[in-house]
């Protein structure tokens, strides 16, 4: 039996999470991927969703239509503006899919809340506990008994190392790191390839190695 399951955003994140989807679904499908929806989608955009062969819905609020069973799950890579959606999502009721790759690693000990995304080649290792609406990108790692808060998104090629805390809204950029036992508050951006060496004050920007 499947799920009808549409994806908020059409931009590329949500059609690569479209790639989740199916590579999740293999030889037994679970979900059937019942279309997009955006409120502002490019026109380049929706002719790619075209050629994907799933539907473009409409506008968010058209998911107050749908059957009360439909999952949802967004596929936007800004977290500031994911955590928004997932303000409204709340409203409409409607349950949320948690999607990980069959070639991520999720280790023992790990928690993660509803909306969870985990791309191809993302490692999770143990004890990590992980929010809502967390995406970790290609290729990231994330090590041992760290924290990453809702709504966080690691970008491809980057490393969170163990006993490290995320706030909420957190973006570590492509290919960054953050050493051991460091905190990030709260709607902070770890720029692309920085080194992260202390700790980094709510709503910064930080690039550079050392990153400052």
């Amino acid at each position: 039996m499947t799920t009808d399951l549409v994806i908020v955003g059409c931009g590329g994140h949500g059609r690569e999470v479209l790639g989740i989807v199916r590579a999740v679904n293999g030889d037994a499908p679970r979900w059937r991927p019942a279309g997009f929806v955006d409120d502002r989608p490019a026109e380049e955009n929706l002719k790619r969703v075209q050629r994907l062969d799933v539907p473009y819905l409409g506008g968010l609020d058209r998911l107050r239509d749908l059957p009360p069973d439909t999952h949802v799950v967004i596929g936007i890579g800004d977290p500031r503006v994911r955590r928004a959606v997932g303000a409204r999502l709340d409203g409409y009721g409607l349950p949320v899919a948690t999607l990980v790759h069959p070639a991520a690693t999720v280790g023992p000990d790990v928690a993660y809340g509803e909306g969870f995304v985990a791309f191809a080649g993302a490692r999770v290792t143990t004890n990590v506990t992980i929010g809502r609406h967390v995406h970790l990108n290609q290729n990231v790692t994330v090590g041992h008994d760290s924290t990453l808060a809702d709504y966080v998104s690691v970008n491809p090629l980057a490393a969170v190392s163990g006993d490290c805390r995320l706030g909420e809204a957190v973006l570590v950029g492509t290919t960054a790191a953050i050493l051991q036992g460091l905190t990030v508050g709260a709607a902070a951006t770890i720029g692309a390839g920085a080194c992260v060496v202390r700790d980094v004050p709510a709503g910064v920007v930080v690039k550079g190695v050392p990153a400052r």
